[in-house]
């Protein structure tokens, strides 16, 4: 890779793990050949689920962790990065209150934070390893081993053959399983039992797909393989990538080490301060997968989510998004050049169009809307976050007045002032007489605007992850209720907890309650 001063750079980007123990950015300068350059790192740990994942974030916990936010938001501005992209994992999206740290973040900071499944954090994982370590040709087993999940990919240096996330991180399972120091024998039974009942699926892909090695990233890896190094009196290199131990060394370093009481850990070199606490069950799980898949190697990857992260940006920012030639009519082929120039968040206004297209398809007819109604929703839906161009703060507004400025060809005036309006009232306000703008509309329009404001409320609530977790969803309507089972490929808290909070203008509109479920998730294998 080149190191960045010998060409110029399309743009600065810092990216966001947003893991359960610990927060980690880095900051890159990323190049048109697909290549990047990381000019400064920075990691903060939080302690999320200092009180368990059946509970909400406490308030410490959220403090920690919008604290780290503001030192990465002010190291990224200090390095000059133009964009920052935040990721979070199994913490923040099973937390009751997740999407109230979310929403303070975006309002405080500035940031928004995209919540992603497991498989797309397995993903973005194998992704980064593929491309900072040496892959060997047979397949491997990558193990990323979080606070909340563990990440489990067998690939080679080309492809994936298997990708799945557990939730057996080591906070997890210390919270569940731990309650002695040092560990007792019945506990790392207990732990034992357990890796064994989730690691099923793995450990058959596993015997199909053979490897010899295990490459470990992100923390608790990047510790054993720390102290395993101290404790052969090796130096570990510049940097930790590529650094190897074998299943034997791992195995008399935890002979050693699994006894140890806290104090006596926390002597060990390589460990983060933060991680005593945490290690045995981390100890136990390396344990169990090295023995029962005979893997006889393990290398360390320094490289883990937020690169994937970069990794993922990068491909999107060098792919060809713009499909204006197949544009059908001035109408959405001026559309489409706007939330373009506007850098808009595709995957997620698309996913809003297509969600609140399925809503007003349910509910348009009785609500006395027409099919041109239908089509400036959908156009409303793709532009309603361009306000994100201008600023996190306020967006809703910045929308109002790009898309009234923004001479759009093919509209009527009033169909302008629809979309606008529609995109302005997406989050905050639902419409009021004393905003001047919605004021100025005709009757007509004004009833417009609240019905298709209404439906794109709920429809970007069910995507408050910005990680287009629902897959489908059914709607069933009562003389009384409206009732939405939404089928999704992760918790679904998030997402109803995004939509539920805009709920009055709809069940104003509809003169009915509305509920939505989270139909049960299906055993999913990826």
């Amino acid at each position: 890779m080149e190191t960045g001063f010998q060409k110029k750079s399309l743009k600065r980007i810092a990216a966001i793990d947003l893991g359960t123990n610990s927060f980690h950015a880095v900051i890159v300068d990323i190049f048109p050949d697909g290549s990047f350059y990381t000019v400064d790192k920075l990691k903060e740990m939080v302690l999320l689920a200092e009180k368990g994942f059946d509970e909400s974030l406490s308030q410490d916990a959220m403090g920690r962790a919008v604290e780290a936010l503001k030192k990465i938001k002010t190291l990224s501005e200090n390095q000059g990065a133009e964009k920052i992209l935040a990721y979070a994992t199994s913490a923040i999206r099973e937390a009751k209150n997740g999407g109230e740290l979310i929403q303070q973040v975006i309002d405080e900071l500035g940031i928004k934070i995209t919540a992603i499944p497991g498989r797309v954090e397995a993903e973005l994982i194998g992704l980064a390893v593929q491309h900072g370590v040496q892959m060997p040709s047979s397949p491997s087993l990558i193990m990323d081993i979080g606070g909340g999940s563990v990440e489990y990919i067998l690939a080679d240096k080309e492809k994936f053959y298997y990708l799945t996330s557990k939730k057996i991180g080591v906070a997890r399972m210390t919270a569940s399983f731990v309650n002695n120091d040092p560990i007792a024998d019945d506990e790392i039974a207990q732990l034992k039992d357990h890796y064994r009942s989730q690691l099923t699926e793995v450990a058959q892909s596993f015997a199909i797909h053979r490897g010899a090695i295990m490459i470990g990233s992100s923390g608790t890896m990047e510790n054993i393989g720390l102290m395993i190094s101290y404790r052969k009196k090796k130096s570990p290199n510049l940097s930790i990538n590529e650094l190897k131990f074998t299943a034997k060394e791992f195995f008399e370093f935890y002979d050693e080490v699994i006894k140890m009481d806290y104090k006596e850990r926390a002597k060990l070199e390589g460990l983060d301060e933060k991680r005593i606490h945490l290690l045995p069950a981390g100890l136990v799980l390396v344990h169990y997968v090295l023995k029962t898949f005979g893997i006889k190697e393990v290398k360390i990857s320094s490289q883990a989510l937020r690169e994937g992260i970069i990794l993922r940006y990068l491909k999107q920012e060098l792919e060809d998004l713009i499909e204006l030639a197949g544009s059908d009519g001035p109408r959405k082929r001026s559309v489409m050049e706007l939330v373009h120039r506007c850098d808009w968040h595709e995957a997620h206004s698309r996913h809003v169009a297509k969600l609140a297209l399925q809503l007003f398809d349910h509910f348009g007819k009785g609500l006395g809307l027409s099919n041109t109604d239908r089509e400036l929703l959908e156009y409303a839906a793709y532009m309603h976050d361009i306000g994100y161009h201008i600023s996190h703060r306020k967006h809703h507004k910045h929308a109002l007045y790009i898309i009234r400025n923004a001479d759009l060809k093919g509209f009527e005036e009033n169909e302008v002032e629809i979309m606008a309006n529609v995109a302005r009232y997406h989050r905050r306000s639902t419409p009021k007489a004393r905003h001047p703008l919605y004021k100025a509309l005709a009757k007509p329009d004004k009833d417009r605007v609240t019905k298709l404001s209404a439906i794109l409320r709920i429809a970007d609530g069910l995507d408050r992850s910005h990680y287009q977790n629902v897959r489908g969803m059914d709607i069933e309507k009562t003389k009384k209720e409206i009732i939405i089972t939404l089928r999704t490929e992760s918790d679904a808290d998030l997402e109803i907890w995004g939509a539920m909070r805009k709920n009055a203008l709809f069940e104003q509109v509809t003169k009915r309650k509305l509920r939505i479920e989270e139909a049960e998730l299906a055993g999913m294998v990826y």
